[in-house]
């Protein structure tokens, strides 16, 4: 299963929180207040998403963090660089010389290239679109209940 970490789920949240007043300036009690997660995490995500340039933090009275980028800027795949490494569905995907089957393997190139279709997707969500989705036209919109058988309900007797 492809799936990101809690660590960077908590750490999206926090982000998308920033981002409904990305020129504030945020304390790490402050925002543990408002996502509801311990301190000690928020604290350590806040930390690790300033070293990678997603925030920027201020000491003192008046200190906190806010985003570095507008919430437009920021995508979902720089998030998960930032919290987890490289993107890779495979080792192969992710750097050379981490498999030791890559150099006679049949397949690699392949999920190179699904890697990177799934990397350039996430490189094209960004905060701001998981604040704000953009509005499903009508035609895009798929009416799922055309299709569904309806639901009845039958007693049997025993």
């Amino acid at each position: 299963m492809l799936r990101i970490s809690k660590f960077t789920d908590y750490g999206t949240v926090i982000l998308a929180l920033m981002a409904h007043n990305p020129a504030s300036t945020h304390s790490a009690a402050s925002v543990t207040r408002q996502v509801g997660l311990p301190g000690s995490t928020v604290s350590k995500l806040l930390k690790m998403m300033s070293r990678s340039g997603l925030l920027t933090s201020c000491r003192g009275k008046q200190g906190g963090y806010t985003l570095a980028k507008a919430p437009q800027e920021i995508s979902l795949a720089e998030v998960i660089e930032a919290l987890e490494g490289p993107i890779g569905i495979t080792e192969c995907s992710r750097q050379n010389g981490l498999c030791q089957v890559e150099t006679h393997c049949a397949i690699r190139r392949q999920w190179q290239g699904v890697n990177g279709v799934i990397h350039n997707a996430l490189q094209q969500v960004s905060l701001a679109t998981l604040l704000h989705p953009p509005a499903v036209t009508e035609a895009e919109a798929i009416d799922t209940s055309a299709h569904k058988e309806p639901c009845t309900t039958e007693r049997i007797s025993v």
